[in-house]
């Protein structure tokens, strides 16, 4: 089942209010919820818990399933961010492992490709270096694994925190309009979880679908049907809470081309293939988004849509290392502080839309210096004994390695 037409749509309502939330991976949900906690206590009247309508991808659906069961911004930065246990942990070094079972699959089939290339190999030498070169490449292909890491760690972590008292990981009984976006690999058909009709499936299952990035993740198989990435065709999809009738939608987009013409700024072109594709990336599904966002003043003319995403020239959403706890705790502090200051800039364009809905800016908040999100003195191993006091020794002083070699990047 594909995304409703727009001729299903309902009727924009000013009362309705959409929070859509793009992907990124590890380091797109540290931005998202540093800058969804600074957005949710700046404007009153807005309580992210009780939403009408969530719209997750990838990453952003982690987060929109969250927040559609009641498990608050600054919880989650608890949970992800500061590894506070409540349940199983969502540290990247834990959820991320080999996919053995893809890996043994094409092992299997290395024998038999094998035998059959030394059988072809003077037909192919016949036929020149150059083909025999390029067709042993497209026989090798099928050795490659479908994906590198297995998501059935980071499906249970989610079911386990979604099965706790007081929530649920079943779309039919939440309160909210949830939906997870993930696209049909073999009809390339964008997919909404959560609609009616295509809203049984744990939500747990619906979230790794959306986050299956081909070639890190195989493919999701949901009723027979393989599932991928959600941002294949869109990278947001706010237009799915604009057809749920929304009259405001908050977007969070942390994934944006780096852009920094400063002489001692780090250039993307050192950083290695990595990064390159990265930027790849970025700079493709930035450029459709941006015409995405242009099209609904057009297609929903009624409603009001607000965006906050990180600045191009910042480095630390593209360049800090996913798999460090103090990295994870610093971009989301970054992400609160900058949000806050995005909000204060924007306040005269923000005020007037949030009033058509009944949200105002709360300027006491938005003007107070001393505001964090994170506490820096927050020790994050609570281990008695001495081997808490080494971890947390350990940890601070990792921490201060981090921040000093950040400072040093930037000059």
């Amino acid at each position: 089942m594909t995304i409703s037409p727009a001729s299903a749509s309902r009727p924009t309502d000013p009362e309705r209010i959409g929070l859509a939330l793009a992907g990124g991976g590890f380091l797109g949900v540290a931005w998202e919820i540093g800058a969804l906690v600074a957005i949710e206590e700046s404007i009153s009247g807005l309580d992210l818990t009780r939403m009408d309508v969530y719209v997750g991808v990838s990453a952003g659906a982690f987060i929109a399933s969250a927040l559609a069961n009641g498990i608050s911004s600054r919880r989650l930065a608890r949970i992800f961010v500061e590894a506070e246990a409540e349940g199983p942990s969502f540290d990247p070094a834990g959820v991320l492992r080999p996919d053995l079972p893809e890996f043994a699959r094409a092992i299997r089939h290395l024998r038999g490709l094998t035998r059959a290339a030394v059988g072809r190999g003077f037909e192919d030498l016949g036929a020149g270096l150059s083909s025999a070169g390029w067709r042993t490449l497209q026989r090798a292909g099928s050795l490659l694994p479908n994906g590198i890491y297995d998501a059935e760690p980071f499906r249970s972590h989610l079911a386990a925190l979604f099965g706790a008292a007081g929530r649920t990981d079943d779309f039919r009984q939440l309160r909210a309009c949830l939906r997870v976006v993930a696209t049909d690999i073999d009809s390339a058909e964008t997919v909404a979880f959560g609609e009616p009709g295509h809203d049984d499936m744990p939500i747990s299952r619906a979230v790794i679908a959306s986050s299956a990035v081909p070639g890190l993740f195989k493919p999701v198989t949901i009723h027979g049907r393989q599932y991928v990435d959600g941002a294949l065709n869109k990278t947001m999809h706010a237009s799915v809470a604009l057809r749920e009738g929304a009259g405001l939608v908050i977007c969070a987009n942390p994934l944006v081309p780096y852009s920094s013409h400063e002489p001692r700024a780090r250039r993307v072109s050192s950083a290695g293939l990595p990064a390159l594709l990265s930027q790849s990336v970025r700079t493709a599904i930035h450029s459709r988004m941006t015409v995405g966002m242009e099209r609904y003043a057009h297609t929903h003319p009624g409603a009001d849509i607000v965006l906050f995403e990180p600045h191009h020239d910042d480095p630390d959403i593209f360049f800090t290392n996913m798999f460090s706890v103090s990295a994870r705790r610093r971009l989301c502090e970054h992400a609160y502080q900058r949000t806050r200051a995005d909000l204060i800039s924007r306040a005269d364009e923000l005020g007037a839309k949030l009033a058509r809905h009944g949200l105002w800016l709360d300027t006491t908040v938005l003007n107070d210096p001393q505001r964090r999100l994170l506490d820096p003195a927050t020790r994050r191993h609570a281990g008695a004994g001495a081997l808490g006091r080494a971890l947390n020794t350990l940890s601070h002083t990792l921490d201060d390695l981090d921040a000093g070699i950040a400072r040093w990047r930037r000059g």
